[in-house]
């Protein structure tokens, strides 16, 4: 305490301070170790197969090689070797690198089928209604062809020139 305070000489106030650091680090090494008897169960890291299936997965059950290798840390060829991976290569166009694609062999991937829910009485009741505003206008009536177009004349005072012109 004497050297963080660049002291040269311990005071009672120094030794004082000191003692109520040391021992405020031992009640909270006591609290933090408390119970630390019960070993804790670590989590297992997951697998580089199930990193790929994860992420092919997330992307749809198809994610090409830029959407998967740099997630999982592994190489192309690493992840081809994994059982129940299928590698295809993708051209788009005629020009430009090939996409390689990697999807789930087989039935190992398969989205969860949603059930339909069975309406309710109450969201039947909440249902929004669809209105065609095309019921509430009027039909407009067609313009006979040899009736000429009325322009309101634009007044000459006017001393926008242009808004003459209109």
């Amino acid at each position: 305490m004497a050297a963080s305070e660049c002291s040269e000489t311990v005071t009672e106030e120094i030794l004082s301070a000191a003692f109520t650091l040391v021992r405020r680090s031992v009640q909270d090494a006591v609290r933090i170790t408390k119970g630390a008897d019960a070993p804790r169960a670590k989590r297992q890291p997951l697998s580089l197969s199930d990193k790929v299936r994860a992420r092919i997965e997330l992307h749809g059950g198809r994610a090409t090689s830029s959407q998967v290798l740099p997630y999982v840390g592994a190489t192309a060829e690493e992840v081809k070797a994994l059982p129940g991976i299928v590698v295809t290569v993708e051209r788009s166009g005629k020009t430009g690198r090939p996409a390689t694609v990697f999807t789930l062999r087989g039935d190992s991937f398969r989205h969860p089928e949603p059930e339909p829910e069975p309406a309710s009485a109450e969201r039947e009741e909440n249902r929004a209604t669809v209105v065609r505003l095309d019921s509430y206008r009027p039909t407009p009536k067609p313009v006979p062809a040899d009736m000429p177009v009325k322009r309101p004349a634009a007044p000459l005072s006017d001393s926008n020139p242009f808004r003459a012109l209109l």
